[in-house]
């Protein structure tokens, strides 16, 4: 059964690893590190056990937890993952939650799947029974593609119907999937300052395009480059909620901050809320000054 809490367009929820990872995230506790980078060693961040290793160390991943401690949101159980300027060659995204229970347990499994067919929520059960650690948001994995998954997950993930529940075995044990939508794949790519100076020369782009200034209203009022909204990171609690009715997701969407990593953070979100083309400046109004108008301010 779908819920329509799966598919609300807010912020993303934080997901489920057996292990601790050690995921790049914006430190917004102190004013004096504001522009850097910290680690959350104590977050279990990334997708659950199903992902591939190579698919726990995208900095990607880290945003979704780090947005929902960083301004306290609610979190539905809609979500993504993906690494910048990466392709799965499948060209679509799906949206999956599963339940987990061991090797040695399939009669359980079957049990599961006859209430499910009877008419209870995979997330219901999954919450109850799963051994995963993803059992905290109802078995949420969020949006994967492929690539990001151990093979046999996600063979069945993909050959699935549309909210039809199958079963599969990894070397985890069993899983009970379910598929409860899919979209086209999205693209994050950085765009150097040189390459956005010559955009921004065209008056289309200006009309065309959505410009987007993750920075602090002090900082915008010692730099500044024309035809940029300013979000404040740390107004992100005002701003977030409302970001597909301010903004076109069909859209090119270009984001700046200072250096390049606040706004890094906040394309990969932005992709979550299904934002298709999303460009995030590279190095940011400071790289864009030093190498392209050395008139604005550096600070």
């Amino acid at each position: 059964m779908l819920r329509a809490s799966h598919l609300t367009p807010i912020a993303p929820p934080a997901l489920s690893a057996l292990r601790l990872s050690l995921s790049p995230t914006l430190n917004l506790l102190s004013p004096s590190n504001v522009h850097k980078i910290s680690t959350f060693a104590h977050c279990q961040t990334s997708l659950s056990l199903i992902l591939r290793p190579s698919s726990l160390h995208s900095p990607s991943l880290s945003v979704k937890w780090v947005l929902r401690r960083m301004v306290g949101n609610p979190c539905p159980k809609s979500t993504a993952s993906f690494s910048a300027e990466s392709s799965s060659g499948d060209g679509r995204e799906i949206l999956v939650q599963h339940l987990l229970v061991k090797e040695d347990n399939l009669k359980l499994l079957v049990d599961l799947q006859q209430r499910v067919s009877g008419g209870e929520d995979l997330s219901d059960l999954a919450a109850e029974y799963s051994i995963c650690p993803s059992k905290q948001e109802g078995g949420m994995l969020g949006w994967v593609r492929k690539g990001q998954m151990v093979p046999e997950f996600e063979e069945a993930a993909f050959n699935a119907s549309l909210n039809k529940v199958v079963r599969c075995k990894t070397k985890f044990g069993w899983h009970l999937l379910q598929v409860l939508s899919e979209r086209e794949e999205s693209v994050l790519q950085d765009i150097q300052p040189e390459e956005l100076h010559v955009k921004m020369q065209d008056p289309s782009f200006l009309d065309e395009a959505q410009l987007i200034d993750v920075r602090e209203p002090e900082e915008v009022a010692q730099a500044s480059l024309l035809g940029f909204q300013v979000l404040p990171l740390r107004k992100f609690g005002s701003w977030g909620p409302e970001i597909t009715t301010k903004f076109n997701p069909q859209k090119d969407t270009y984001v700046m901050c200072h250096h390049g990593a606040r706004s890094l953070q906040v394309a990969k979100w932005l992709q979550t809320q299904g934002f298709k083309r999303v460009f995030n400046v590279s190095g940011g109004i400071h790289d864009y000054a030093q190498r392209v108008d050395p008139t604005i301010p550096t600070y």
